[in-house]
């Protein structure tokens, strides 16, 4: 068996992950992702296919999967590592009878605490104080507290649930939108239901989004939206940076129009430059970290790595490993 790994979290960083894949006895080819299209298809006819992929955001198109499965040793499964599947043609590979596994419920608490580091780096002007200070100066600006201010979260599942608990802690009143609603969990922390994810963006003093990348979500938050928000939100992405519109929200922030942005991600990783949010004090911008926590990537990587091995060597225990 042969498999090409390309995820950079799970190479390196430290953990059982790597002695479970090494014991498989499969070939390894490694390479360092994201990687694009062009990229997936040079390295299926370089090594003459595999059987499969233990990926992370690569871009695993139709062609690629296609090329995958011509090869003289051809694709039999996709392993991401991780949960967004918007970088893999999922409804090609199930068209062509190849199964798509991933790690649901493994970075759920690392992911809420990221989201909440920069909520709380927007409020007190982080970026700016951590600059001035480290040029050897003593400029502040006032920030404001989280407390009181409410919380609204689009897409209530396992992450945005996380955070409105940490919201709830921090003394903020939630409101939610989601097409599955669990009516349990907002009774107990007392989360608003709102009819939209315009309500949440329109009404809520911070917006934290957890929503899934789709072609019709795609931009979904631009100027025109933007304009009906609260002049002091702040917007919090730690999702998929195609949901927005990075030109509107950079002359947004800049203008005053939002109290800030923070996000984990941008639309095309790694950040190409120059990009609109270089420079921008209330934009601050981490390198897609979110889950990168050594507890974090071992669940994750292990989840991973066991969808890959046990599917491989043909034991079903990896449809028990995505049931949560």
């Amino acid at each position: 068996m042969r498999i090409l790994l390309t995820t950079t979290s799970y190479q390196d960083t430290p953990g059982d992950h790597h002695a479970k894949l090494e014991s498989s006895g499969f070939e390894i080819v490694r390479a360092r992702g994201p990687l694009h299209e062009a990229e997936m298809l040079e390295l299926v006819e370089k090594h003459g296919g595999f059987d499969g992929l233990l990926n992370g955001d690569d871009e695993i198109t139709a062609n690629v999967i296609d090329a995958a499965l011509a090869a003289p040793t051809p694709l039999k499964v996709i392993a991401k590592y991780g949960i967004g599947l918007d970088s893999i043609n999922v409804p090609h590979a199930t068209e062509k009878k190849i199964p798509v596994l991933f790690t649901p419920g493994v970075n759920h608490t690392t992911v809420a605490e990221h989201a909440f580091g920069l909520m709380i780096g927007l409020s007190k002007h982080f970026k700016m104080h951590l600059r001035e200070v480290e040029a050897g100066n003593w400029k502040r600006q006032t920030g404001s507290e989280l407390a009181g201010k409410t919380l609204g979260i689009i897409g209530m599942g396992r992450i945005g649930k996380e955070v409105i608990k940490r919201g709830a802690a921090f003394g903020m009143p939630a409101m939610a939108y989601d097409l599955y609603w669990d009516e349990d969990f907002a009774n107990e922390y007392g989360v608003k239901k709102c009819d939209s994810a315009e309500e949440v963006l329109t009404t809520a003093d911070v917006i934290s989004l957890h929503m899934n990348l789709t072609e019709e979500n795609r931009g979904f938050i631009n100027t025109a939206l933007i304009e009906q928000m609260k002049d002091t939100a702040i917007l919090i992405n730690t999702a998929r940076g195609g949901l927005v519109n990075e030109s509107d929200i950079a002359e947004a922030c800049k203008a005053g129009k939002l109290g800030g942005y923070g996000t984990d991600v941008v639309n095309v990783e790694p950040m190409q430059t120059p990009h609109p949010y270089q420079g921008v004090d209330n934009i601050m911008l981490t390198p897609h970290i979110g889950s990168r926590t050594l507890e974090s990537v071992g669940r994750q990587a292990m989840r991973a790595t066991l969808n890959l091995v046990n599917f491989l060597s043909g034991n079903d225990d990896f449809i028990q490993a995505n049931k949560f």
